[in-house]
């Protein structure tokens, strides 16, 4: 607060030093000065914390309270100026050395025409300012003549800013600090009448509610009279409530149209049941209710990082969305499509994503969903209809910008009850789901600042159309090196919590972890390394109840106690080279495999059988692999008459079934080897399609096949020239430990895999 001369003013003082200071002062001659800070926010403060000129007083009145802080009344008397305020460690409280300001003498007339001025400006402003007694006023008229004192008590009754009331105190000349006070009450007084004028406005609106409120009142006398029922409908109660949703005027008029016709239906009718069930949906839905994304960019990756290891594609894909944001963009929500096999953390990660943005989070499941109206929701006409799960949903969210889970989009069905997968053309287009229309509601609802996210195992079974509403992102499998960091910073430490158990009772080596990874699991994702993870630590919680204490050591014997022996063993690639046997690399919605391909002849007709349960293209693709080793048999010494024998090609695990073009160079070579009788080196792997003239063409899948070779044990790979970018993708651990061998053409492949080096050299 800022004290001005001429005024008795009580304040309560708290703080040490100031309460120091009155005591101090009425120990002595009860003089003190009073300086206003700068900062009020401040606690601890300074000399330099403080304006430079303040005001001299006498204390009047003291009186302690029961905290030890004082209530002081203060006669102000003059102003001065610090020469020199220091803080008294002695004392503990601040000294200060002033210097008195005197008036400065002006013309009196000019003096009495601006007091004149600031009299009637103040008189009005006391007129229209109820908080200020008309006793001011009077007290004035004691002043009136010295101009000085006018000042100074009129701006002690101003309510306004201590910065404006403190360039008031520093002003010495009157003439100067009467026309600075009389643009301040200009200024006041018209906030005062603006004030007034919204008053009256309020007024009149109030006035209007309680001439409605007498006339319902006077209704309901009347229709009490007449032997009616007010309002048993419920109608007013949803008209409110659809006012304060913040609709549209057409939106906002349907939907007082269904309110006004539960006065038009009997209370316990069907029709009655069916708009109350359709308006309690409306007013439950979030319309323009948002949750504050956090766009701390720093905090946001530290939480991804903390809940999921790697992915740094999907990382920084969300930190750049958040950085547009930041920067004041206004581009849309992104529409993410997470694509990678089972157990990768797809839906873990927009969970992760939700927590880091700070929004709501929701999820429906799409797998197996053939109705159309699961997504649109079913119109009103049929009995038991409800919103679609998109509306669902967003109920369910609380919020209309939420995280949206689409889980399993691909497993989305169709039938003749529509396509769902065309439903959801509208939901994830940007252009279009500001005003999503849902069967039920048969209203707009914005679904604009949704952040979408789906999540597939292959974009095989996707629409086109839909596809390419959505941003793909691949969540490929998982190297060893990655599952053993999961389980070490992730999996364990919460199975440890789970089932209370001190982490450091239950040690795990790297190379038991490795052993699980390998011989216990076989998976792109984590999922199944969890729950053989989980196993070990329910068996320990139980061996705990039956009494055992202590340390509970994990190894590889007890592991087999524990886990029972070991389910998988390592591929059974054959380590010397073999005739009519080549490895292949397979994609699968699990990641990779290794695929061995066996291929034999003997005699027949000229004919190619195929077995393994494979499909049209794998078949088709086979057809062009025995036609180039017919072209190709002069070079490959091959003297057989093709007319005369039969070619069987063979997929083992028949009973999975097999399709793709990516496995023919592999069968090419298998045929070369048998029907040529060279030996084919076992610790190669290919993958690549080929053509009729040899040409090896690009496949999908590179990084899953690289891995299953990596685990297989295999240590050279062939793929496409084509597909040299995939590279980019692949963890350093595995090219590392990969010969990876790129070809464009068949002639190529031969020498690398071929055994005997006589005939490398024909051949090549």
């Amino acid at each position: 607060m800022v004290v001005f001369p001429s005024t008795i003013v009580p304040v309560y003082v708290g703080r040490d030093p100031s309460v120091r200071a009155i005591e101090l002062s009425s120990e002595y001659d009860r003089n003190i000065f009073v300086l206003t800070q700068k900062d009020n926010e401040l606690d601890d403060i300074n000399p330099s914390d403080l304006y430079d000129i303040g005001t001299v007083g006498e204390i009047i009145q003291t009186i302690k309270l029961p905290d030890g802080s004082y209530r002081a009344v203060i006669e102000a008397k003059y102003r001065a100026k610090v020469l020199e305020c220091v803080y008294s460690e002695t004392l503990s409280a601040f000294i200060a050395k002033v210097e008195k300001l005197e008036d400065i003498r002006e013309d009196s007339l000019e003096l009495e025409a601006l007091s004149r001025i600031v009299l009637s400006k103040f008189d009005e402003y006391i007129r229209l300012n109820k908080d200020i007694p008309e006793e001011a006023s009077i007290n004035l008229e004691e002043v009136r003549d010295e101009p000085d004192k006018l000042v100074d008590i009129i701006a002690s009754n101003l309510p306004i800013r201590s910065s404006v009331k403190q360039d008031l105190l520093s002003v010495v000349s009157p003439k100067e600090r009467l026309l600075k006070l009389a643009v301040i009450l200009e200024r006041e007084l018209k906030i005062l009448r603006i004030e007034e004028d919204i008053q009256v406005k309020v007024q009149r609106e109030v006035e209007e509610t309680q001439r409605e409120y007498y006339l319902r009142a006077k209704l309901k006398v009347i229709q009490e009279e007449l032997g009616e029922k007010e309002d048993s409908s419920g109608a007013s109660f949803y008209k409110d409530k659809i006012k304060l949703l913040g609709l549209s005027e057409d939106t906002e008029d349907k939907l007082m149209e269904e309110a006004d016709r539960l006065n038009k239906v009997p209370p316990f009718s069907p029709e009655s049941g069916v708009i109350k069930t359709y308006l309690d949906w409306i007013i439950g839905l979030p319309w323009g209710v948002y949750t504050k994304d956090k766009l701390n960019l720093k905090d946001v990756r530290a939480t991804l990082d903390k809940n999921h290891y790697g992915l740094q594609e999907v990382k920084e894909r969300i930190i750049e969305y958040l950085a547009v944001k930041k920067y004041g963009g206004t581009r849309k929500s992104p529409i993410l499509c997470f694509v990678g096999p089972p157990g990768v953390g797809k839906t873990s990660l927009a969970q992760s994503i939700s927590t880091a943005l700070g929004r709501n989070f929701v999820r429906i499941s799409l797998g197996g969903i053939r109705d159309e109206a699961e997504i649109r929701g079913h119109r009103r006409t049929y009995v038991g209809a409800l919103p679609g799960r998109i509306i669902q949903g967003m109920k369910q969210a609380r919020s209309s910008n939420p995280v949206f889970l689409l889980d399993e989009i691909d497993k989305l069905g169709i039938d003749f009850r529509g396509d769902p997968a065309s439903a959801l053309l509208e939901v994830l287009d940007p252009e279009q789901n500001k005003n999503f229309s849902d069967h039920y509601l048969e209203i707009p609802y914005n679904l604009s600042q949704v952040f979408f996210i789906t999540t597939a195992n292959t974009t095989q079974n996707i629409p086109p159309a839909l596809l390419d509403r959505m941003e793909i992102l691949d969540l490929n499998g998982y190297t060893e090196e990655e599952k053993l960091n999961i389980a070490s910073r992730f999996l364990i430490p919460r199975l440890s919590k789970e089932h209370n158990i001190n982490r450091k009772n239950i040690p795990m080596k790297e190379d038991i972890i490795l052993k699980i990874i390998r011989e216990y699991t076989r998976e792109a994702g984590v999922r199944n390394l969890e729950r053989e993870l989980a196993k070990i630590f329910r068996k320990v919680v139980v061996s705990y109840l039956e009494g055992k204490k202590g340390v509970f050591k994990v190894d590889e014997e007890s592991l087999i106690e524990l886990l029972g022996p070991p389910r998988f063993l390592s591929e059974s690639i054959e380590k010397k080279p073999e005739v009519g046997l080549a490895n292949g690399l397979a994609w699968t919605e699990a990641g990779g495999e290794v695929l061995p391909i066996e291929v034999i002849y003997m005699k027949g007709k000229g004919n190619l059988i195929l077995t393994g349960q494979l499909g049209d293209v794998m078949r088709e693709s086979a057809q062009a692999a025995f036609s180039f080793i017919k072209n190709r048999s002069v070079y490959l010494d091959i003297t057989h008459n093709f007319s005369e024998i039969d070619v069987h090609i063979h997929i083992p695990k028949g009973a999975i079934p097999k399709d793709g073009p990516s496995a023919g160079i592999t069968m090419a070579s298998a045929l070369a080897s048998s029907l040529s009788g060279i030996p084919l080196r076992q610790d190669v792997a290919m993958t690549g399609e080929i053509t009729v003239r040899g040409r090896v063409l690009p496949v999908g899948g590179i990084k899953e096949k690289l891995l299953a070779a990596y685990s297989a044990g295999i240590r050279e790979v062939i793929i496409p020239r084509e597909n040299e970018s995939d590279l980019s993708k692949i963890p350093d651990e595995i090219k590392k430990n990969l010969i990876i061998r790129k070809v464009s053409h068949m002639d190529e492949v031969f020498p690398i895999i071929f055994y005997k080096e006589d005939v490398l050299e024909r051949v090549s």
